[in-house]
């Protein structure tokens, strides 16, 4: 029995036992402290990681849509010459009175190829009359003009085309400068 005295404790016995524990304890706070602050620290760069994720996914998606959109960008742009030289291998026959059989075809050639770049979303820039817009049109002259009002295109020497909302060729045109002065030209014939 004189063992199972020994392994009892008493309320005095805790009370020496806290008096020299005190020093311990407090060593076991301080580093429970430094464990809290330490895994706030790593859950704030957890969540810091985790947004830059996030914004990375998004942008990669966005990147991956706009390589399907526009991925074909390229091959669309070769082929345009194509058709700027169809269109003027038609106005040429038509105007020296080629054969109509070869002019027909060429032309549903022409209408076959136009079709297929819709359906890609390709579509011809709106040129003459329009006012001048640098993002869409490329100015090579500037002409006075009556009839058109000043900075609004007057003349298409070749077609823009735009693919989706981003422009693949801009429209090379004469812009007008305004009305003839008058007054310039009768004192240029004196």
């Amino acid at each position: 029995m004189s063992q199972e005295q020994d392994n009892t404790n008493t309320i005095e016995d805790l009370d020496k036992g806290s008096s020299t524990s005190g020093e311990s304890g407090t060593a076991t706070q301080d580093s429970l402290a430094a464990k809290i602050e330490e895994c706030q620290a790593l859950n704030e760069k957890y969540l810091r990681l985790a947004a830059e994720f996030e914004n990375y996914k998004r942008l990669a998606q966005r990147d991956q849509r706009e390589q399907i959109k526009f991925g074909n960008e390229q091959l669309l742009k070769e082929l345009l010459p194509v058709v700027d030289n169809m269109e003027r291998a038609i106005k040429a026959a038509r105007d020296s009175g080629g054969s109509a059989a070869l002019v027909q075809g060429v032309d549903l050639t022409l209408k076959q190829l136009a079709g297929a770049l819709t359906k890609f979303g390709v579509q011809a820039v709106e040129t003459v009359g329009q006012a001048f817009d640098p993002n869409t049109h490329q100015a090579v002259s500037h002409v006075p003009s009556d009839s058109v009002p000043p900075d609004h295109v007057v003349d298409e020497f070749q077609k823009g085309y735009r693919l989706h909302d981003r422009i693949l060729r801009a429209a090379m045109v004469s812009v007008s400068s305004g009305p003839a002065n008058t007054d310039e030209q009768s004192s240029a014939t004196n």
